[in-house]
């Protein structure tokens, strides 16, 4: 668990802790995004339907790609942290084999 002397200290990171929260809000800032285009689209159908049905089609799709290209960019942050936790396991058992 995050502590508050933990933003103090260099011996732990912090990220991979508030990853996940920041993941959420990216997924939701993108739902709120792909309503909004949602509306505009059902509101442009008033002028153009097929304008206003491809806003809605694009908007939805935007949804989708959002969260699978926010999936993955937390995943590749954790993924880097693992690396370098690895990393460190991997020094510290070659410093006490010599």
């Amino acid at each position: 668990m995050l502590e508050f002397r933990d933003l103090f200290q260099w011996d732990r990171f912090i990220t991979p802790t508030v990853i996940k929260t920041f993941y959420w809000l990216v997924i939701a800032m993108s739902i709120l995004f792909g309503l909004s285009g949602v509306f505009s689209g059902l509101a442009l159908m008033a002028i153009s339907p097929f304008t206003g049905f491809l806003t809605i089609l694009s908007s939805l799709a935007g949804v989708v790609v959002g969260i699978i290209f926010s999936r993955i960019a937390a995943e590749f942050v954790l993924i880097v942290f693992r690396i370098n936790e690895h990393l460190g396991a991997i020094r510290e058992q070659g410093s006490h084999q010599q």
